[in-house]
């Protein structure tokens, strides 16, 4: 969806003052144009699909449509809670991980606040900051990675929310439990700590934290979640928290009475239940990520380390050899990445690891591109 032109809107309501300077968030491109087929890697989707369980059980619910959903999503929330060893009175459930970044703007964060985060973080936090009148701060990261020193040094008294992602997307790269406890105990304890972990169940690091003794340990932290990576739920957008209670609370008094969908709750019971669906889908992305990233390396192109399902790769700042020209390349062999100039990262593309023939056949691609095939 593109932006209004502002010469062309008609009279009428007008945004308050910010609103139309945000750049809408686009998503990965799904499909290209005139293509009988395409291998899409340009959303960090997971590899394998959703579990069989639950794509049987979305297919009993036709003759439920009319049924309104469990506004508290009870049984989702003591399923989550089961899996993880949670406490189910702490979990909030929502239209994916994004509701969630917006109701914790909307209820912490007033007009003229600070929000904080990485340089290169998820684009979602810049927009949720913007839309409630914030002033969004970035901190300069080191290697690709979040700098603690640095954001603690963008803390002032203005600042009301710390949105960080660990896995970080498009970096693939996490702060380590150590750093994310240091971090926090440098933050005033009005300051909300978000830690985001979309991509957590893919990071294997024996020092990675979802941040979850940090939300159990004290008020000021909350930790969120999706469905829509390694358990291939993305079209039915379903995220939750885990909150102090205090949170929890204020998040109930203004999120939708009805914020998830029959389908997304029963789909997700399912989901959590079919552990061997998780082990395929984690051992798949075990196998390629390091794999793509050797391959890719050989080339000559510079990939980042990540912990995530998918890697940032680097190309050569020349006219015919740069992000722009491979993407180009790319996409006129069908396959699809993404463009991360948006980040902050033009010399860069960010590719999902997908299935075996997938990835097999984005390296031979940049083989050619490169000239090394």
């Amino acid at each position: 969806m593109s932006a209004i032109d502002k010469t062309q809107r008609p009279a009428g309501p007008s945004p308050r003052p910010g609103i139309l300077a945000i750049e809408p968030y686009k998503g990965g491109k799904s499909r290209i144009e005139g293509a009988t087929r395409s291998i899409k890697l340009s959303s960090n989707e997971s590899a394998i699909g959703p579990s069989p369980r639950a794509i049987a059980t979305l297919a009993t619910l036709g003759s439920e449509a009319h049924r309104y959903p469990d506004g508290g999503a009870v049984e989702l929330r003591q399923a989550i809670a089961k899996r993880h060893g949670l406490d189910p009175e702490r979990i909030v459930c929502g239209a994916g991980s994004d509701e969630i970044f917006t109701l914790l703007a909307r209820l912490y964060v007033a007009p003229g606040d600070e929000v904080l985060m990485s340089e290169h973080g998820f684009l979602m936090f810049a927009i949720n900051a913007h839309a409630v009148g914030a002033v969004l701060v970035e901190a300069p990261e080191k290697n690709l990675c979040a700098d603690v020193d640095a954001l603690l040094a963008r803390v002032t008294p203005k600042t009301r929310i710390l949105f960080l992602a660990t896995p970080n997307n498009p970096t693939g790269s996490y702060v380590p439990k150590a750093e994310l406890a240091r971090l926090h105990a440098g933050l005033p304890r009005d300051v909300l700590l978000v830690v985001d972990g979309a991509y957590a169940e893919y990071a294997g690091p024996a020092d990675y934290s979802t941040g979850r003794e940090l939300v159990e340990a004290n008020e000021n932290v909350v930790m969120t979640r999706t469905f829509s990576k390694i358990y291939g739920l993305a079209s039915l957008r379903l995220g939750w928290a885990y909150c102090p209670l205090g949170v929890v609370d204020a998040l109930n008094r203004v999120r939708n009475p009805f914020n998830v969908s029959v389908p997304a709750q029963r789909a997700g019971v399912a989901g959590l239940d079919d552990l061997e669906h998780l082990a395929a889908a984690r051992a798949n992305n075990d196998r390629w990520l390091p794999w793509t990233t050797a391959e890719l390396r050989k080339l000559g192109l510079e990939v980042a380390p990540s912990v995530g399902n998918f890697i940032l790769v680097r190309f050569p700042d020349e006219p015919t050899k740069n992000a722009d020209a491979a993407n180009e390349y790319l996409l006129a062999r069908g396959i699809i990445v993404r463009k991360v100039a948006a980040y902050k990262l033009p010399h860069s593309l960010r590719i999902t690891i997908g299935r075996e023939d997938e990835m097999r056949a984005v390296v031979a691609a940049l083989a050619a591109f490169m000239g090394r095939n």
